[in-house]
């Protein structure tokens, strides 16, 4: 690694078929396997040849949509999904050192089942487990659990929406902080084994959390001992003030999608700001960029391969993160101009899995080598580890 460089960190964002609307009809595509564990398997063995820092899995609770906040009625696009947590939990034994990060939406689901879920994976995947948080302001997605009703949103031209959005984003927030206690509701050495004397824990060492907050009353402990890690790596989406918000008070690491050096510049300066408003100026906190990625040995090749799926699509492919077609060297140059502006990774979204993920592997991370930016081996065998953020203390623990 070349001292006068920092270091990038990678990640993949795995979706179906790929980020593209049309990526399923690509030959490369198995349109057939996505609903089976190899599939998954495949992609994340992929990504660890890669020395890639970890993979995200996205989910959700209703089906995929054109539309940011409506279903679209699509009949010609991948719709339904397997849940993200299971997949994890399936794939993390069959890889090695690759960190592996579901996606788990918050609005509708129990912080104690999910904090018991990401511990488990920690402990089947020896301490490579991670969490992105999810938000979720879809009232059909509401609908399928009948306890809350969200009213119809329009944050473009309605300046009442991201009131709604903001009480979301302060119970994720809250979610977080539950999971986080629940995970630290045993200490490390809580149990103790001992057939001879017939003691299997240390009842001393469990620890109600009794947190109470406006959205949520948990006592715990947990069931799940304390993960691996301590802590799992808690990772969020944000575009905007409110859920860079989020990213400050509960995330270790938040993608964030800038498309360019100066907005990459003033996103980072942003969650700094909102880091030291919730008190954690002092702890590393990782902002990566996203980007979706068309890539291949010639700029031109990319771009007609660009073309050719939203031509399959019906329409010109547009995102919330800037859309890259290019080469390897092209993008390697994207990057490190990026990270000058404070980025520390990149969470690169495949537009065709089956094409895009292996020349990540394949073309970028050995360019990347090349300039002394990226890792040569893995470097340590937990996620934490890998991203340089220290196994935190247990809050509950006697000094």
């Amino acid at each position: 690694m070349s001292s006068s460089l920092s270091p990038l960190h990678l990640a993949v964002a795995l979706d179906g078929a790929g980020w593209h609307p049309a990526a399923w009809r690509e030959p490369v595509a198995r349109p057939g396997e996505l609903f089976t564990a190899r599939y998954w398997a495949d992609l994340v063995a992929e990504a660890e040849r890669g020395l890639l820092d970890f993979v995200t899995i996205e989910d959700g609770l209703g089906l995929q949509s054109s539309h940011p906040i409506e279903l679209d009625g699509r009949a010609d696009q991948v719709r339904g999904r397997l849940d993200a947590v299971l997949i994890a939990a399936r794939v993390a034994p069959l890889t090695r050192q690759i960190g592996i990060v579901p996606t788990a939406v918050t609005t509708h689901t129990e912080p104690f089942h999910l904090s018991k879920a990401i511990a488990t994976l920690d402990y089947v995947s020896s301490g490579r487990a991670g969490l992105r948080v999810q938000i979720s302001a879809r009232r059909n997605e509401a609908a399928h659990f009948g306890r809350r009703t969200i009213p119809h949103l329009d944050p473009v031209n309605d300046p009442h929406a991201w009131e709604t959005v903001g009480d979301l984003f302060d119970e994720a927030a809250d979610y977080v902080e539950v999971v986080r206690r629940l995970w630290d509701s045993w200490e490390d050495d809580a149990e103790i084994r001992d057939a001879a004397t017939g003691r299997f824990i240390d009842r001393e060492k469990l620890h109600y959390i009794d947190f109470e907050g406006p959205h949520f009353r948990v006592k715990g402990p947990s069931i799940t001992p304390r993960p691996p890690q301590g802590q799992p790596v808690v990772t969020a989406l944000a575009h905007e003030t409110i859920p860079y918000r989020l990213v400050g008070r509960a995330a270790d690491v938040g993608y964030v999608t800038p498309f360019d050096a100066g907005q990459a510049r003033a996103i980072v300066a942003e969650i700094r700001s909102e880091q030291a408003a919730a008190g954690r100026a002092g702890e590393l906190v990782h902002v990566f960029g996203d980007l979706v990625v068309f890539l291949d040995d010639t700029t031109a090749a990319a771009e007609a391969r660009r073309e050719r799926l939203d031509g399959l699509a019906g329409y010109e492919y547009r995102s919330d993160a800037l859309i890259f077609a290019g080469t390897a060297v092209e993008l390697a140059d994207l990057l490190q101009e990026l990270a000058s502006a404070g980025l520390s990774g990149f969470r690169l979204r495949p537009a065709v899995a089956g094409h895009d993920l292996p020349a990540i592997t394949g073309k970028l991370v050995p360019e990347l080598q090349r300039r002394g930016v990226f890792r040569q081996s893995y470097e340590a065998d937990t996620l934490r580890g890998l991203l340089g953020l220290s196994r935190p203390a247990n809050r509950y623990a006697a000094v």
